[in-house]
């Protein structure tokens, strides 16, 4: 009788190659497929060949058993394949699901407990505003020839990546790769495009993937732009070397330990990618380094040949496949620095092969910094900024290089011109990844649109709460929440030797464990400040009784309150007795070697090994500003101290180091952040401001997943007609420089069942008399008494409400009044106009009536009395970001009944807010505001010029109003080449004067 691991043993052999069989297909009837594999085994197998067999054992098996990962694994590359030929469902459904099953002829049951094991993956995929493209990039042109991709894949997933994410990185690679050229094709095409990820989000993984699959696919050159600081250039290249060149041709032949890794732990412990041979030996091709990890590209000068590119044809042009597919490809890792640059430029005009025949893949990390020109081209004798005048010339001279830009703060190369055709605007495509999973942005530290009362928040539900401790008010002599948060620092350095110690990571453990202290980018102010620091470790006595002391109270009320419900089964302590044998060796471990702080503020901290995270294990304070605040990655980061201003949004949310996975440690994560410091007149928050930011960036990755649907096979947006609809809540926090705007005007916003809310209102007091005389007569129509309003939100267990004064408008009515309203900039509610005027006339009206809602205040004060009849109303006070317009200007609280109303939610649970809802009905929320400059002499209920107010509304259209051809937006844009002459028109193509 055969044993049961013979049996099992049997039967994951049986699986594997029926499986093996189908991997780079579509599923084919499994039975048919294990009793074929059968055939060749043991007489015994036959019997595990069988549907009834495969029930059996999922019947008791669970989701890590073996068998279950790699039916895990083929089954997610099913569930993401594009464009599958066997399927007529879109990628990651259960329908998609279901036909995979009903190919592999399986019954009801065994799918059953095949979806309960291995889920259906229903992660979003990337977003692509994109050019209609030629198709080229299929796996029957790549037939054959795939290499690096296939080993980086392998790699990810021995790393232990899980599948779906590595499916989703497929994905995600082959919606770039099919949008740059076919490198083969005789004609040359350059593609631009932008690749839009989240701070510290693992956008190399990206664009890693990316160079793999385009050398596999004949790309010849690849350079890639690794930021602006050595230390970022060497990170990358010992990336790339590390998980797509691989040993081999990292060696060429050479000994182990003359390689440039011979020091890195990696290295000696055989992480580094391997082939066995070298690739060409091997069948494929190899790729050479013309970048070290300590070097950077220099001039070649009689080496020159080592950029020559190899034809095995030397009557067929380089890109010819009999050339191309036989050539080792070339990679460097090059600094955006202007000297580097040019020696590259002047190399490649140096080499025989002509640069019109290489098919060349430009990778640009940190894309909106240094890369983007920021001079004024228009202005007489402008030249271009020093970097992006060399991405200009890289791209003149090779008329077969593809550019993609890498980015978190895509503001910048948005707003380039298009029409700059030596510029690296995005004119081929836009992609948006997802978030990952298991990230930690700046989601993860904000309630955002919470309702929750300070008195309802707690650990559990509260995002701040958990993760954010504010910073107010310390200076150079009190120095209280710098203390503490090295308390923080060291409580939870012995929370991670704790979790070591206590099992549940596996076979991991934290190699890293840091603190970033982040207050200035001037290294005068780091020397004040390490000194600070120093003082604060030798005197914080983390071995002696006032020490212990200090943590006591704070892990029991900051780590273990948390921890309590945020841990995700990782091991809690259930006392600080217990945690408390772990302090010594967590405060020997940090400065034991008496240098507990490391100071990163130049070039020689990476050069010296000082900060270096591949060569050593690293539990430091690290105190550093601008080199630490872009692109490279500070690992095992766990506390934060955060007071550094910056002037706009990107810059501010790329110092976001803590944003990032955090493994094991999720709970222990601490942001310590400056909450209101003056700066001049006005106020500044910084966790506002990041707020802000995360608010902006959401609503810019709706609008373009909004636009990525293609109507009848088009796409409704190209990018160089994304608009700049970039949002800026707060004053002191602009999204980017005005300068790299570009000049485009949006015609119609189509906005069903969505909140719309105009900010750009006039300044001249007689267009706010005027727009206030104008809205009067509809406040004095509304209800005498406010009417309380309510909307349940089951699945988050809040309730917004408010009161209100209540009242209707006709369709017509509302359009008649709105289209007179007087703006301070037409242009921003033109569109919202455009569409209020499409669905209230003509052939194609959508709505009957508009529901008028004036919020009141549910205390007393804030009134002003407008009109002739002596009501009085509640105002708000709301501060104009920059002239005209206005930072937020609602209440988060006062939309959902607006958006049930409009049909745009459930039923709300409120019976007065249900009796407003009606078909073809929308609501109008008006909002009388008086700004700070009136404020001031304000004398309550008392009658107020009009001229003082501003009357703001908000509005959100019947969720019914939407277009027949799916179109969402419509706009014009000018384009600078033809200096205004022409307007095009995406909606009809047509040009107008």
């Amino acid at each position: 009788m055969t044993s049961p691991d013979t049996a099992a043993g049997i039967r994951l052999d049986l699986h594997a190659r029926a499986l093996g069989d189908m991997s780079s297909g579509k599923p084919k009837r499994l039975v048919r497929a294990l009793e074929y594999q059968a055939e060749d085994l043991a007489p015994e197998a036959m019997v595990y060949a069988t549907e009834a067999d495969f029930l059996s054992v999922l019947r008791g098996a669970r989701a890590t058993d073996q068998l279950v990962e790699m039916w895990r694994k083929q089954l997610t590359r099913w569930d993401y394949h594009e464009n599958a030929p066997w399927s007529a469902h879109p990628p990651r459904t259960d329908e998609r699901r279901a036909d995979v099953y009903a190919l592999l002829g399986l019954g009801d049951e065994v799918g059953k407990h095949l979806t309960a094991l291995v889920p259906v993956s229903k992660a979003a995929g990337a977003v692509v505003i994109s050019t209609e493209h030629k198709p080229w990039y299929t796996p029957q042109s790549l037939q054959g020839r795939p290499w690096y991709w296939p080993a980086y894949r392998k790699l990810l997933t021995d790393k232990g990546w899980p599948e779906d994410v590595v499916a989703g990185l497929d994905e995600a690679t082959d919606r770039v790769m099919e949008r740059l050229a076919d490198p083969t094709a005789p004609e040359a095409y350059q593609s631009k495009g932008l690749v839009v990820g989240y701070v510290q989000s693992g956008k190399t993984a990206n664009f890693a993937g990316v160079i793999a699959k385009a050398i596999d696919a004949g790309y010849r050159l690849v350079i890639v732009l690794g930021g602006t600081l050595n230390m970022l250039r060497a990170q990358t290249q010992r990336r790339l070397d590390m998980e797509l060149v691989g040993r081999e041709n990292i060696l060429r032949g050479g000994n182990e330990y003359e390689s440039d890794y011979a020091d890195d732990p990696a290295w000696s412990q055989g992480k580094f990618a391997a082939f066995g041979a070298m690739p060409s030996a091997l069948g494929a091709f190899d790729i050479h380094r013309m970048t070290t990890r300590d070097v950077d590209y220099q001039s070649l000068q009689t080496g020159i040949a080592a950029l020559e590119a190899d034809k095995q044809e030397p009557g067929l042009p380089l890109y010819d496949p009999r050339n191309l597919h036989r050539a080792a490809a070339r990679l460097m890792v090059v600094k955006k620095n202007k000297i580097v640059l040019g020696k590259l430029v002047r190399d490649l005009r140096k080499i025989q092969t002509p640069l019109s025949e290489i098919p060349v893949l430009i990778v640009d990390d940190e894309s909106d910094e240094a890369s983007v020109n920021t001079t004024d081209l228009a202005k007489p004798n402008a030249e271009r900024t020093a970097i992006n005048q060399k991405i200009s010339e890289l791209l003149r001279m090779l008329p077969r290089a593809q550019y993609v830009g890498y980015t978190a703060t895509p503001f910048a190369n948005v707003f380039i011109d298009p029409s700059d055709t030596e510029d690296i605007f995005p004119k081929d495509f836009i992609l948006s990844l997802p978030r990952p999973a298991g990230y930690m942005g700046a989601r993860d530290f904000h309630d955002l649109d919470s309702d929750l009362s300070d008195e309802e928040r707690t650990f559990a539900n509260s995002n701040e709460m958990a993760h954010v401790r504010s910073i107010v008010g310390e200076s150079d002599e009190d120095d209280t929440c710098l203390e503490r948060a090295m308390d923080m620092f060291v409580l939870t350095a012995a929370m991670k030797l704790y979790r070591e110690d206590k099992g549940g990571l596996g076979d991991r453990y934290f190699q890293h464990h840091t603190m970033l202290i982040h207050e200035s980018v001037r290294q005068d102010d780091h020397r004040e400040l390490l000194g600070r620091v120093t003082g604060l470790w030798w005197n914080a006595g983390y071995l002696g009784a006032a020490g212990r002391e200090r943590l006591r109270t704070l892990f029991d009320t900051d780590i273990a309150p948390v921890s309590a419900v945020r841990a995700d089964g990782q091991a809690v302590p259930s006392s600080f007795e217990e945690l408390a044998p772990y302090i010594g060796p967590a405060a020997i471990r940090i400065g034991g070697d008496d240098k507990p702080i490391i100071v990163v503020n130049g070039d020689k901290d990476i050069e010296t090994g000082e900060a270096d995270f591949d060569k050593r294990s690293i539990w430091k304070i690290l105190i550093g500003g601008q080199k630490l605040a872009r692109g490279f990655t500070v690992e095992g980061l766990t506390v934060s101290y955060f007071r550094r201003r910056a002037g706009n949004a990107s810059t501010l949310m790329q110092m976001g180091r803590w944003f990032g996975f955090r493994k094991g440690y999720r709970d222990l994560v601490r942001l310590y952040l400056g909450r209101q410091e003056s700066m001049g007149k006005k106020e500044i928050d910084l966790y506002e401001g990041f707020e802000a930011i995360c608010r902006d960036e959401e609503a810019f990755r709706t609008e373009l997943a909004q636009y990525s649907v293609t109507v009848d096979g088009r796409p409704q947006v190209t990018p160089d007609r994304v608009p700049p609809l970039v949002w800026q809540h707060i004053p002191w926090l602009k999204p980017t420089s005005p300068k790299k705007m570009y000049n485009s005007r949006l015609i119609t916003v189509r906005s069903p069942g969505e909140w719309q809310e105009p900010t750009a209102y006039p300044t001249k007091v007689v267009d706010l008399r005027y727009n206030t005389n104008l809205w009067t007569p509809v406040l004095e129509t509304l209800s005498a008494e406010p009417t309380q309003l309510s909307y349940h939100f089951p699945e988050k267990g809040v309730t917004h409400r408010f009161s209100a004064l209540t009242g209707r408008m006709g369709a017509v009515e509302l359009l008649d009044l709105v289209s007179h309203v007087r703006w301070g900039a037409p242009s921003q509610f033109a569109p919202h106009l455009d569409y209020l005027r499409e669905i209230t006339t003509g052939d194609s009206v959508q709505v009957d009536d508009w529901i008028v809602l004036a919020p009141q205040h549910a205390q007393a004060g804030k009134r002003i009395r407008l009109g002739a009849d002596g009501r009085t109303y509640s105002y708000f006070g709301r501060d104009r970001r920059r002239a005209p317009l206005f930072g937020a200007i609602s209440d988060v609280k006062h939309r959902a009944a607006a958006l049930r109303i409009s049909g745009a939610l459930a039923d709300s649970g409120d019976a007065t807010v249900e009796s407003l809802v009606a078909p073809r009905r929308g609501a109008i929320v008006l909002y009388p505001i008086v700004e700070p400059e009136h404020r001031a002499t304000l004398v309550e209920n008392a009658p107020l010029d009009p001229s003082r107010v501003v009357m703001a509304f908000s509005f959100v259209a019947p969720a019914s109003a939407r277009s027949d051809d799916g179109r969402v937006l419509r706009f014009t844009t000018v384009d600078s080449a033809q200096e205004g002459v022409a307007i095009i028109d995406t909606n009809s193509g047509a040009a107008t004067g």
